[in-house]
């Protein structure tokens, strides 16, 4: 494994001027991080950080509006999904008869499903509720799971941001900007979501005999506020 200050000098080698644009090495989404990860020659995005701490591996594009994915957490209490599934879930497109529910959340508005208004967000003091139009509670989270899988997934981040033009195999990206960011900062994490600018993305489907199937109910933020979440930032390049 490699140590934290040869995975510097390996950052600092792709993103001088001189290096430009690079052509991904995988299509679609997901190129930006194998590209990065294949330049800095390592195999997984958990890397050798300051004092042998793990950190996290995290790139974005700069001149796209797609977010990142901070981390996911399946709403409580145990039964949630099954209830969100059952209340506001809707035929698959597939046409296998199985409900599923994909839907964005935020702290803003409600979201629309079935042409009506399904839920949203409501932050109270010790917990992060999903609540109906009517007030009713569908879900939540307590305050201090969130933070602590925050902590877990995030303790520290090595952040690098890149310039893309082109698209699909042929999508091209510069790396010309890194930060190391660590200190999670939860409330400015509960203001970005008050703000809208935080959200979830519940993506529930449905086993053949009815259970519900969580794929992933994501807490995601946009690139340019991910720094926002940590209270200590430094600019590596």
């Amino acid at each position: 494994m490699i140590t934290y200050p040869e995975l510097i000098e390996r950052l600092k080698a792709i993103t001088i001027k001189e290096k430009g644009y690079i052509k991904t090495h995988r299509k679609g989404n997901t190129g930006i991080g194998k590209t990065l990860e294949d330049l800095l020659g390592i195999t997984e995005n958990n890397i050798p950080g300051p004092n042998t701490a793990m950190i996290e591996l995290k790139s974005a594009r700069k001149n796209v509006s797609s977010m990142l994915t901070l981390f996911t957490k399946s709403p409580l209490p145990p039964k949630a999904n099954s209830v969100l599934l059952e209340r506001f879930g809707y035929e698959s497109a597939r046409g296998n008869k199985r409900k599923e529910l994909h839907t964005t959340v935020n702290a803003k508005e409600y979201n629309r499903l079935k042409g009506k208004p399904g839920f949203k967000i409501d932050i109270q003091k010790d917990r992060v509720n999903l609540i109906t139009i009517q007030k009713e509670i569908v879900g939540y989270w307590d305050k201090e799971t969130l933070k602590n899988s925050f902590e877990k997934k995030l303790p520290k981040l090595l952040y690098v941001k890149a310039e893309a033009k082109d698209k699909g195999s042929n999508e091209k990206f510069w790396f010309n900007e890194a930060w190391l960011l660590s200190g999670f900062n939860f409330e400015n994490f509960l203001n970005l979501l008050k703000e809208g600018i935080i959200l979830v993305d519940i993506r529930i489907g449905q086993y053949p005999d009815g259970r519900p199937h969580d794929h992933g109910t994501g807490f995601r933020v946009f690139p340019d506020k991910l720094d926002l979440c940590f209270e200590y930032r430094e600019r590596i390049r």
